[in-house]
């Protein structure tokens, strides 16, 4: 009996031991998921370990910026790890976007258009949202052109053909080589509008011709793009190949001023007041281009990485590197954005604390409910941002569509035709 009675003492204390490991295991998970559910974004990634660059997590071939590709060279998208949420792919020519038609790999970890090769003389750009091997979500952006023969010139255009902007979209050419006959190149570009208003052409360099009026468009003017470039000689033995006309229309008037010393943005829809958002801004040594700037992009999410702007550490590496800023909306081609921002709190409408973008409240994610969804979803390529009270200079007029900073007068002195 003394036995058995040691025997069952032994079971009992065997059948403690392993409830309580039990517990402790419990408890251990419970405080690591509820430490997870509060902490920050940063804080999972430090548990999941530190994330890959969005060149790393997502690969697209051709490279971001790529120029001349050929067209045998094609169009692929990959990851490493994880799985593609969606692709879009836009070509662009001669000012008429037509999407690329793909498909996702049944692994989930490839796309590949369902043409083979790419146009010639196009501009692409390609939006991937993909989840890496730890499910983090990753966004990439990639622009490239491809090839024009020797001996032949493009202009890519902005903007695009039969779409509605705001009343401070200009028109702009880029073309892919140095014009030295500016004067017949410009001779070849008309713009007109209905009503008719004086619109004149202003060169910035060899290889930009830029149009516009002398004060923003008024809504509901169609305007109307000939180009009228084929046959004609920009350079010595180097010839246009293009002969189209289109034509856009301009909506609503939307201009929104930023004030950086007041934290706040005001929102006027033709002359009223929408809405005042509160915003930061760039902070001291980092601050925020004053002027106009327009809207030339819009991003429901993008990755923004210092690196590509200049704000790098002694390593080389970007002093931030954010994989998906949500809500975002280019304004100058030099970086600068008006955005979404989920990783700064207690900040909008009281400090500046940016690398120079302009920031609202926004979610991981992004939300409409969100003041940066909320301006998002009201504007349009072509709005005008203004920005104010920064301590900083006039933005450039060749920095994005800067030019609504240079005078009528001065504006019309860049023109080749005398």
């Amino acid at each position: 009996m003394h036995v058995q009675r040691q025997r069952q003492q032994r079971q009992r204390q065997r059948r403690a031991r392993r409830a309580g490991a039990a517990l402790a295991a419990a408890l251990t998970w419970a405080g690591l998921l509820a430490s997870a559910a509060g902490c920050t974004s940063h804080g999972v990634d430090e548990m999941l370990g530190k994330p890959r660059s969005p060149q790393d997590a997502i690969r697209v071939s051709p490279d971001d910026g790529s120029k001349g590709v050929r067209p045998d060279e094609g169009l692929k998208v990959r990851v490493p790890a994880g799985r593609l949420e969606s692709v879009k792919a836009v070509k662009s020519q001669d000012a008429q976007e037509s999407p690329v038609p793909g498909r996702i790999g049944e692994d989930g970890a490839t796309w590949r258009p369902d043409e083979p090769k790419l146009a010639l003389a196009a501009k692409y750009t390609v939006d991937v949202v993909a989840l890496d091997g730890h499910g983090r979500r990753v966004a990439r952006h990639v622009t490239f052109t491809t090839s024009v023969p020797d001996e032949r010139f493009v202009g890519y255009v902005m903007p695009e053909n039969r779409s509605t902007v705001g009343t401070g979209m200009i028109v702009s050419l880029e073309f892919n080589r140095e014009i030295e006959n500016r004067a017949a190149v410009e001779r070849a570009v008309r713009v007109t509008s209905v009503p008719k208003v004086p619109i004149a052409p202003h060169w910035f360099g060899e290889d930009r011709l830029d149009f516009r009026p002398a004060a923003y468009w008024k809504p509901g003017t169609r305007v109307t793009v000939d180009l009228r470039l084929r046959d004609v000689e920009a350079a010595p033995g180097v010839y246009g190949l293009q002969h189209k006309t289109f034509s856009f229309t301009v909506g609503r008037s939307q201009v929104s001023v930023v004030d950086a010393a007041a934290h706040t943005m005001r929102v006027r829809r033709d002359g009223e007041l929408l809405s005042t958002v509160p915003i930061t801004a760039g902070a001291p040594g980092n601050t925020t281009y004053n002027g106009k700037m327009v809207v030339t992009e819009m991003l429901e999410v993008t990755r923004m990485n210092g690196a590509t702007v200049g704000f790098k550490r002694a390593d080389g590496k970007g002093e931030y590197d954010i994989p998906d800023v949500p809500h975002a909306m280019r304004l100058t081609s030099s970086g600068t954005f008006l955005h979404g921002n989920y990783w700064a709190e207690g900040v909008f409408g009281t400090a500046n604390v940016s690398h120079g973008c302009v920031g609202l409240r926004d979610v991981k994610g992004g939300s409409s409910a969100t003041p940066a969804g909320w301006f998002f979803d009201r504007s349009l390529i072509g709005d005008v941002v203004e920005v104010v009270h920064s301590n900083d200079r006039k933005v450039a007029p060749d920095n994005g569509l800067g030019g609504w900073n240079m005078g009528w007068k001065a504006w019309k002195a860049g023109s080749a035709v005398k």
